[in-house]
């Protein structure tokens, strides 16, 4: 958090209390401030509307006055200010113990008395307490207890001059710091529209402005629809686009039964014409002597299964003349003696180069 050094600026005799009796041991309580906004007892002008205290600002007046070494001097009719001047001493008649904030009341302080001092208020010689302290040049917040002053004459002639020369003193002293207020609210309306932490109140609120416009119009909704109402047309939103289905990458039950159904339409009509082509096929295969009757199951299978390797043993085999008619004149075949094979059998086993027992057992089987 960013700090920065304040001006000073000084009330000097800006109130004045009567002064109560000491204690036994020379201590008395003094009021310092009223509480809440006060002005000079006399009717002076000051630089701000009004100086201020309260519990919060008096907290941290009490941390610098318990944060500093040296004591704080309560002197006679501001004479510590006044000694150059006059050249007369400047006794001091008491010194700051500790502060106290009294709700309802303001801020006073302990201050322990000289023996003199304490003889001067018992006598009433002394009425008057006037405090000098630091305040705020914009805001008149309390900022520092610096000293007072027993006194008669709360009013003192010369006192911007007696003011301007406090100033000149107490700069000798370190200035308090303040820390610069944080607008908590203005960092997080920045945070959510992604503007700068420099952004001011008035870029802000006009940014914010303009976001809430450009929100209504995205919605569909008029100019003066509320935060309920927004919120509601994002809820909508929200429950739309969980119900609804890209189809992108969804597509409806009913079209992919339709599919299947094309599908299977396909599919059956292409084995009808695949069991067309393989009779047709065959049929030739038969009718020219590349296949003999006996292998017609074996064609029909070996074509079912692997169509290619059928295509390409008839593309191989030669019509054999003897396949394609009868050599009997329509009598049953006479089968070899030696082998048992009719001379239709024989003439396959030499096409495909099988021998006779071979034949056979792929016939049985």
């Amino acid at each position: 958090m960013k700090t920065k050094r304040l001006p000073l600026a000084v009330a000097l005799a800006a109130c004045s209390f009567e002064l109560g009796k000491p204690d036994a041991d020379n201590t008395i309580w003094l009021q310092v401030t009223p509480v809440g906004h006060f002005t000079p007892s006399d009717g002076r002008e000051i630089k701000v509307p009004s100086w201020h205290i309260d519990q919060a600002v008096a907290t941290k007046v009490i941390e610098r006055f318990h944060a500093r070494k040296n004591k704080r001097v309560v002197d006679y009719e501001h004479q510590t200010l006044l000694k150059e001047e006059n050249g007369q001493p400047a006794p001091a008649a008491g010194w700051y113990q500790e502060l106290e904030w009294r709700e309802g009341q303001g801020l006073f302080a302990k201050v322990q008395l000289t023996a003199r001092a304490a003889q001067y208020i018992a006598d009433g010689e002394y009425q008057y307490f006037s405090p000098v302290f630091l305040y705020h040049p914009t805001t008149g917040d309390v900022l520092d207890v610096q000293m007072g002053a027993l006194t008669n004459a709360p009013a003192i002639d010369g006192m911007q001059e007696l003011s301007l020369r406090a100033a000149a003193s107490f700069g000798l002293f370190e200035e308090p710091s303040e820390e610069t207020p944080v607008n908590k609210l203005l960092l997080a309306i920045c945070a959510a529209l992604g503007l700068a932490e420099t952004t001011t109140e008035e870029q802000a609120i006009a940014a914010l402005s303009a976001h809430n416009t450009n929100l209504r119009k995205a919605l569909g909704l008029d100019e003066e629809a509320n935060g309920e109402a927004v919120l509601a047309a994002c809820t909508g939103l929200k429950a739309k686009a969980a119900t609804s289905v890209d189809p992108s990458k969804f597509v409806p039950v009913s079209v992919v039964e339709g599919l299947q159904g094309d599908i299977a339409a396909l599919t059956a009509r292409l084995g009808e014409r695949d069991q067309k082509d393989l009779d047709s096929e065959i049929a030739a295969a038969l009718e020219d002597g590349r296949l003999h009757k006996s292998m017609e199951d074996w064609a029909r299978d070996l074509g079912k299964s692997d169509r290619a390797a059928l295509t390409a043993y008839l593309e191989k085999a030669a019509p054999i003349a003897a396949l394609a008619r009868s050599q009997t004149g329509g009598e049953p075949p006479v089968p070899d003696e030696k082998t048992g094979l009719t001379s239709e059998e024989l003439a396959v086993c030499s096409q495909m180069g099988l021998t006779a027992d071979q034949f056979k057992a792929a016939k049985e089987a």
